[in-house]
């Protein structure tokens, strides 16, 4: 199998966004670590870097569109990434070495009506006219399949593309004469208006009623339950139970596949709540969110031996939301991570590491988002700190976890590498995993027993014993995915 990094040979130094040292990225590492931590155009701590993305995805695709069709299903898939899986098919579908996998690749990542109308108007906005043959026919082949509820449902507004527009412009060939006369009601905005959450508020409010016969009906989507928690509590709606019990409820939660950070921005909406409506059970709905981010990460493997998990609460953790619908900062994904990771060990010591370190005094039952959102982040980012406490305690373990931004200030003289290889005369076996969930396109380390992981999802945290037992790394799973019938 081959590793993230064997070794240190080729890996070349450069300088990270601070201007310190760093080891460059090969070009399919640093897509990945930039795809699975990005809402597209979004604004990071130092700056957007779709522009860097942008190149990355072309040469790749240039070297192995395989691989970059893998990725964009992958991050739909797996990690339930929209925007950027869509940007990924549009590249594919522009560049000569891309367009024989975009009709599977568009099969793969098209979850959900509006899939389409956006991959199309992100690829008009960003390469206009004209439509690509590979694109026209992959989009063509899903839109045969959507029925009458979800042309209506993802109809589109005034802007961007419409549904009508995907038949406007790409032409596809009805089934049978009953899609024939369904795609002419598309046309003529006729079709049959659907019951939805949306439709529903928009025309009759945002009021307890309103609530409570949409719970009712089963109508509402995990996800619009999650976003709306707030609403529907301060309706002081009489069917509360029911949606708690739908958001924690197991299979629910495997099926929906939330990013974690999803039940942090909903704790965080009622937090700050309250003071507003004291007839809200706040304490009910803490604990049913507080139940469904620890079922997402139920049967993970757990970490044998003793882990040291670092967390970066340095300044650049603290940026605004990381999506634009989303107040969670980097460093409460960071604390989110950590804290599933911690309870999966046997044994564990977590360190919160800015220009200083401290020790947080965890167990596998402290709560996960309340501790989450009391994280607070400022100073510079001395990635070397966890790893000196080890090596002036003598703390042997069997591996370290890092869940940061990767961008080093550190002032050592041994640097954040070299203090690695110090500890490694102590602890020669450690592993050294660095969950990187900003991608911003280099790493603080390499060599041996060393794992480099990206992305916002629990998932990340499978990929630690799946490396230590020289299973899979992230690059070889996205290259071996196989997600069709």
């Amino acid at each position: 199998m081959s590793k993230f990094n064997s070794t240190t040979i080729g890996k070349s130094k450069t300088v990270n966004k601070e201007g310190h040292v760093a080891y460059k990225m090969g070009e399919k590492e640093k897509l990945v670590s930039m795809v699975l931590t990005s809402f597209f155009n979004e604004s990071k701590f130092y700056g957007d870097n779709s522009e860097e993305l942008v190149e990355t995805l072309i040469n790749v695709i240039k070297e192995d569109p395989k691989f970059v069709s893998n990725l964009a299903v992958f991050a739909r898939r797996e990690f339930n990434m929209r925007s950027v899986s869509q940007v990924l098919t549009a590249y594919l579908a522009n560049i000569v070495e891309g367009k024989p996998y975009v009709k599977e690749t568009i099969r793969g990542i098209v979850g959900r009506g509006d899939d389409i109308t956006e991959l199309l108007s992100f690829y008009l906005s960003t390469f206009g006219k004209p439509i690509p043959n590979s694109l026209r026919k992959g989009i063509n082949r899903v839109f045969t399949s959507f029925n009458e509820y979800t042309l209506a449902k993802y109809k589109g507004s005034k802007k961007g593309v419409k549904m009508k527009d995907v038949i406007n412009i790409c032409h596809p060939s009805p089934k049978n004469e009953e899609q024939s006369q369904m795609w002419k009601r598309c046309l003529e905005d006729s079709l049959q208006v659907p019951y939805t959450w949306e439709v529903e508020i928009a025309k009759r409010g945002n009021t307890k009623e309103v609530w409570e016969e949409l719970i009712d009906s089963d109508k509402v989507g995990y996800m619009a339950l999650l976003r709306n928690l707030r609403n529907i509590a301060n309706a002081e709606v009489s069917n509360l139970d029911k949606v708690l019990d739908i958001i924690s409820d197991p299979e629910r939660i495997r099926k929906s596949k939330q990013l974690p950070f999803r039940y942090l921005s909903a704790y965080l909406a009622l937090r700050g709540n309250p003071c507003i409506n004291a007839n809200v059970p706040y304490s009910k709905i803490f604990s049913a969110l507080e139940k469904a981010v620890n079922i997402s990460a139920e049967n993970m493997p757990k970490y044998k031996g003793r882990t040291v998990i670092a967390i970066d609460v340095s300044g650049s953790m603290s940026r605004g939301g990381v999506g634009k619908q989303s107040d969670v900062t980097p460093i409460q994904i960071a604390s989110v991570l950590g804290l599933l990771a911690n309870k999966m060990c046997e044994d564990s010591i977590v360190y919160l590491f800015n220009d200083s370190i401290k020790t947080l005094a965890v167990s596998e039952y402290t709560p996960v988002l309340e501790t989450a959102v009391t994280m607070n982040a400022g100073g510079f980012t001395y990635m070397e700190l966890p790893i000196i406490e080890l090596c002036e305690r003598n703390i042997k373990a069997d591996r370290i976890i890092y869940i940061s931004d990767n961008q080093s200030n550190s002032v050592s003289a041994l640097a954040v590498q070299g203090w690695l290889n110090e500890y490694r005369k102590i602890s020669p076996d450690c592993w050294l995993h660095a969950i990187d969930i900003e991608g911003y396109g280099t790493q603080q380390f390499c060599g041996k027993n060393t794992n480099i992981i990206a992305g916002w999802s629990e998932k990340v945290l499978d990929f630690i014993p799946m490396a230590e037992q020289g299973v899979s790394s992230l690059i070889d799973v996205i290259e071996q995915y196989v997600w069709y019938d």
